[in-house]
C-alpha cells in the first residue's frame, strides 16, 4: 500500500479530531468522497499498523504515532499553502487544494528548502 493513500486518511482524521474530538467512518467518507466500506477497510489497516484506534460505532482516534504523522502533514500543508499564496500569488482555495495533494508526495529535502526560503524572505521584512 502506498504511503500517500493512507496519509490522506490520517490527514482527514487529524483535522476532524481537532474539530470534533475524533472522527467517524461517515465523516471520513464524506471528507474524502468515497464509500464508507472503503473507509472502514482502510481504518482496519491503520489500526493494524498502529496509527489509529477504533471502537466499532465510536470515534476513530489517532495514536501518538498517528498524531505525529498528522502534525507533520499539517505542517507541510500550511507551508505549501503559504508558499503558493504569498510567493506565487495563487488563490487561497486553489492553494489549499494543491497543498492537500502535494503534501503527500513532496520530499523532506524540498520541503526543508522551501521552509528555509520562506524564513529568509520573512526575515527581510
Amino acid at each position: 500500500m502506498r504511503r500517500e493513500s493512507f496519509e490522506k486518511y490520517i490527514d482527514v482524521i487529524y483535522e476532524l479530531s481537532g474539530k470534533k474530538g475524533g472522527a467517524r467512518i461517515t465523516d471520513i467518507a464524506k471528507a474524502l468522497g468515497i464509500s464508507p466500506p472503503s473507509v472502514s477497510e482502510m481504518v482496519d489497516h491503520l489500526v493494524e499498523i498502529g496509527l489509529v484506534t477504533h471502537d466499532k460505532y465510536k470515534h476513530i482516534s489517532l495514536t501518538p504515532k498517528g498524531k505525529r504523522l498528522g502534525k507533520g502533514l499539517d505542517r507541510k500543508h500550511e507551508a505549501l499553502k503559504k508558499f503558493f499564496i504569498d510567493i506565487l500569488g495563487v488563490d487561497e482555495k486553489i492553494a489549499d487544494r494543491d497543498a492537500c495533494e502535494i503534501e503527500h508526495v513532496i520530499s523532506k529535502e524540498t520541503l526543508e528548502r522551501m521552509l528555509s526560503y520562506l524564513e529568509s524572505i520573512s526575515s527581510k521584512d
